[in-house]
């Protein structure tokens, strides 16, 4: 039976970290905050708010500042993402940010 699984260890985690923070930091937008869901998202989201520099990251909110980056761990059915999506006061400049992605997604 194939596995559609993937074992990370922290090295990988940290380096995806890395490369997330890169990118982000490449689209020229101040976040003062991040948000997160409290399943998968939160080590992720505080890893990255101290390579950022933030200190405020909200958890499982009803409603999204625009100017805040959403941090996952994985964009795998794209369920979540249909979730928070509407919460977003503005969805148009949200910016949400996952460390994988399941093959074929984007």
């Amino acid at each position: 039976m194939k596995s559609d699984s993937q074992n990370v260890t922290w090295n990988d985690v940290e380096k995806l970290i890395n490369i997330l923070h890169v990118k982000v930091s490449a689209i020229s937008k101040d976040f003062p905050s991040l948000l997160t869901i409290s399943r998968g998202g939160l080590v992720p989201a505080r890893l990255l708010a101290d390579h950022m520099g933030i200190d405020t990251i909200f958890v499982d909110k009803n409603k999204i500042p625009s100017d805040s980056l959403f941090v996952d761990d994985i964009y795998d059915s794209g369920d979540t993402f249909k979730k928070i999506i509407p919460k977003a006061i503005d969805p148009s400049i949200f910016v949400y940010a996952t460390l994988f992605a399941r093959d074929g997604k984007k």
